[in-house]
């Protein structure tokens, strides 16, 4: 058993493996203890910082150096809380990934192959969410959290966004500047899209109050997105101007999204994402197998449905029944199903799913279901849509934990996992998307 550490004193751990956050694991005594920027194989100093916490000790803290470790290429890497693994080189990095959904699989009881992982970073981040605060002398930083932190990691450029927000930090400061100044307020957040016709802004917070900004502040706004370019610029979901519609494209269908409304972080990551559920629905039986035939797949219901992202893709071939909360979301996607031509029927229902999941009875009216719920999963649907026994669900996730919390109950009332892959559209991060199939 190691000797007790005075508090703060620096000691000597080997890192035995990385767990979810991207941290490497080590034992110290009977304690497991979590490095931030550590890897598998090395030996490091470091010092105990809270709970089972432990910070590497200088800029020298690592004394054996793992033959996978590369040089980041972002200047705050370590500071900014978004990517926690470009110091890992890419064969490692597609191990951890992977493994989180493996070891998501396994707690939950699941036995199946999961996919190699797929990347869909694309071109970068079209969604960034910049943090503006005043310090106590009034002086205003704008960036981005700091790890497992309420500190502020001022930035001027964010090297994992795609091109299009190029110049968002410096947009950001000064939208900041004149929404705070009007109100005299210490903090507000600035989040920026990128669109096909420039950048779209939705400012939150600060004290604009119920009644939204005042009308100087938006005057002010407003005078600000002309001098930035900007094609739409609005406050809490509440559109001050639009001088151009910041359109998405999804399939053949181009999108406008209702401002402040929730897209996939990339453009990429989203249409890899929709061409896997496009697959899992076209799938056949292979040539020569003794699997009896399918169903083909005709008419769907595809839950947390959002403004379209999948809806209008899969439209293309088969007709969807869009269940969703958002009445903004409802709105885009019906506007854009009108507006493409050559789409099956889209019908859209407004519905909360984890008050009033659909039930057993309203699933049988379709061949497949598509869901792809929020990251706390959706229990309640699940347990109906187990038993309605569909042929075929296509659930797709952005937690792995969730998810195989999910699939479990599907699994248990006969149904096969057939297939789990991967998606990396959070590129160098521990965030990770999942696509999972499973038939009768």
């Amino acid at each position: 058993m190691a000797e007790a550490v005075p508090a703060f004193a620096p000691f000597e751990v080997m890192i035995e493996r990385l767990g979810a956050r991207g941290d490497g694991i080590a034992r110290h005594g009977d304690a497991i203890l979590h490095v931030p920027g550590a890897l598998p194989g090395e030996t490091v100093r470091v010092f105990r910082d809270e709970g089972s916490r432990a910070l590497c000790d200088g800029d020298d803290a690592i004394r054996v150096a793992s033959p996978e470790r590369i040089a980041p290429f972002c200047p705050v890497h370590g500071r900014c809380g978004g990517c926690v693994a470009q110091h890992m080189a890419p064969d490692l990095y597609a191990r951890w990934k992977r493994g989180l959904l493996e070891h998501a699989l396994s707690r939950a009881g699941l036995e199946t192959e999961v996919a190699p992982l797929v990347p869909a970073a694309g071109a970068g981040r079209r969604r960034l969410t910049f943090h503006a605060m005043r310090d106590d002398n009034g002086v205003l930083r704008v960036g981005f959290m700091a790890a497992r932190s309420h500190d502020l990691v001022a930035i001027d450029h964010c090297p994992a966004a795609e091109p299009g927000l190029a110049g968002a930090p410096q947009i950001a400061r000064l939208l900041a500047e004149g929404y705070l100044a009007e109100q005299s307020a210490a903090a507000c957040d600035i989040h920026v899209t990128s669109s096909v016709n420039g950048l779209d802004i939705d400012l939150r917070g600060g004290r604009s109050g119920a009644s939204g900004p005042s009308a100087g502040l938006r005057r002010r706004l407003i005078t600000l997105a002309d001098e930035c370019d900007l094609a739409r610029l609005s406050v809490a979901g509440e559109t001050l101007v639009m001088r151009r519609p910041p359109l998405q494209p999804m399939g053949q269908a181009a999108v406008l999204p209702p401002a402040g409304g929730f897209l996939q972080a990339s453009a990429t990551g989203e249409a890899v994402l929709a061409a896997h559920v496009r697959d899992a629905l076209r799938a056949r039986p292979a040539p020569g197998t003794t699997k009896k035939k399918r169903k083909p797949v005709r008419r769907i219901a595809e839950l947390f449905a959002g403004c379209g992202a999948f809806t209008l893709r899969l439209a293309e071939e088969v007709a969807v029944h869009a269940v969703e909360a958002d009445a903004g979301a409802l709105v885009a996607l019906d506007r854009a199903a009108r507006e493409t031509p050559g789409l099956k029927p889209v019908s859209h229902e407004r519905r909360d799913l984890f008050r009033r999941p659909l039930l057993m009875p309203e699933l049988c009216a379709f061949d497949a279901v598509v869901l792809d719920p929020p990251r706390a999963g959706c229990e309640a649907q699940t347990r109906q849509l187990a038993r309605a026994q569909l042929p075929l669900v296509v659930y797709v996730s952005c937690d792995p934990v969730t998810l195989a919390r999910d699939a479990a109950l599907l699994v248990a009332a006969g149904y096969h996992l057939e297939t789990v892959i991967p998606i990396d559209q959070f590129a160098l991060t521990a965030h990770l998307e999942c696509v999972a199939v499973l038939r009768k």
